[in-house]
């Protein structure tokens, strides 16, 4: 039952990355949440049944805007629905009908990304899931929202994207600092890596805002590399809970003498979440940042004051995670203490691992293997902005 939903959840999210179809696309942003819901539900911590609870009614609460939105879009000026994006992308709308269609779409993806104040759902819900399941929620569920912010509301809602651009702009700025600031006073670890979340997709929605290639370049980037940090932060907090069955930090200590390897690939993603020069975080804050100080939509000083914020929080990230690392692994509770569940990482957790962080490496040495695959649909939709 449990890998039936994992793959349901699986399938729904590929579903949506794929689909051409506005109706399709909100089908497949529907199909994730019924098995989300069970897997909440059925397999977590204590306060399992109230994380999943408040999961459902944040997410099911946003589609009802998101359903709204398609109908609206689907249904205006024809007495045939028009669903397929392609059509939809030379469709014009009212100013007035265009901001009402944004905020609705903008509702639904902020729940998912997400953005806040409509984050509230992600710590809990990270805190009392399986990690495999946090596994996904943060690679894939999360990039939803950020991928529907790109390829509806910035390529078919121009306008409207022009005139919220400087809002989610400071949204942006002030998620990464309050996500920031929040998750180095988190004692439960994956409550602090689910705030840790909260402000790298406060990078993405910057990106997204600064309507340049660089920035949606840099958005891009950030979506791809969180997926895979975020992913991997999750399978090693569950490797370790798995061991020493505490997820609360400040019950923690000592564990890299017993544990190396899983010391080791704990420091490396969290060296690269830290955006550490040579890996893939460190490449898409920098892409993101140069993105907004080229964007000539904004002016100097705003743009400096915004880039202060931005620099705040990057100073932030690594006070938390290394804070997190003194907290788990050095100290002395588990120093030389004899207990047989102490083992360290297997072959098989060490493959999956190495699988991950390659990509890492990869995108940070070489992120043009990641934006030649995106630079033409980018182009695309900043030409189609600009020349709307």
């Amino acid at each position: 039952m449990f890998y039936f939903l994992m793959l349901a959840m699986y399938s729904g999210q590929i579903g949506l990355f794929s689909s051409r179809d506005l109706l399709l696309f909100f089908i497949m942003w529907e199909l994730e949440l019924i098995p989300v819901y069970l897997l909440l539900s059925m397999w977590g911590g204590k306060k399992r049944l109230y994380s999943a609870t408040k999961f459902i009614l944040y997410t099911a609460g946003g589609s009802i805007f998101l359903l709204i939105g398609v109908l609206s879009m689907g249904l205006y000026g024809s007495n045939e629905p028009i669903l397929d994006f392609d059509r939809l992308a030379n469709q014009s709308y009212p100013v007035t009908f265009e901001i009402i269609l944004y905020l609705g779409f903008l509702i639904a993806y902020a729940v998912k990304s997400p953005i806040i104040p409509l984050h509230t759902w992600l710590p809990d819900t990270h805190g009392e899931a399986h990690y495999s399941t946090c596994m996904l929620l943060a690679g894939i569920l999360l990039k939803m929202g950020a991928y529907g912010l790109i390829r509806i509301n910035m390529e078919l809602l121009p306008h409207a994207h022009s005139i919220f651009s400087p809002w989610l702009v400071i949204v942006g700025a002030i998620q990464i600092i309050y996500a920031a600031s929040t998750s180095l006073g988190q004692r439960n670890q994956k409550k602090r890596i689910a705030y840790s979340s909260v402000s790298h997709m406060g990078f993405t929605i910057i990106g997204i805002s600064s309507i340049t290639d660089m920035g949606l370049n840099g958005a891009v980037l950030q979506i791809l590399s969180h997926g895979f940090i975020g992913a991997a932060l999750f399978f090693l907090v569950g490797m370790s809970c798995d061991r020493i069955r505490l997820v609360y930090l400040d019950e923690m200590g000592g564990v890299s003498i017993p544990m190396p390897k899983i010391f080791t690939m704990f420091s490396s993603f969290s060296m690269a979440s830290l955006a550490l020069p040579g890996m893939s975080g460190f490449v898409a804050e920098l892409v993101v940042f140069f993105g907004l100080i080229t964007s000539p939509k904004y002016l100097l000083m705003p743009k400096i004051l915004i880039i202060l914020v931005m620099a705040i929080g990057m100073i932030l990230t690594p006070i938390y995670l290394l804070s997190m690392l003194r907290q788990m692994f050095y100290g002395y509770n588990f120093f030389n203490v004899p207990n047989s569940n102490l083992v360290d990482s297997g072959p098989r957790e060490l493959f999956v691992s190495i699988c991950i962080f390659l990509p890492v490496i990869g995108i940070g040495i070489y992120p043009d293997f990641v934006l030649s695959l995106s630079v033409d649909k980018i182009e695309a939709i900043l030409s189609n902005y600009f020349h709307r």
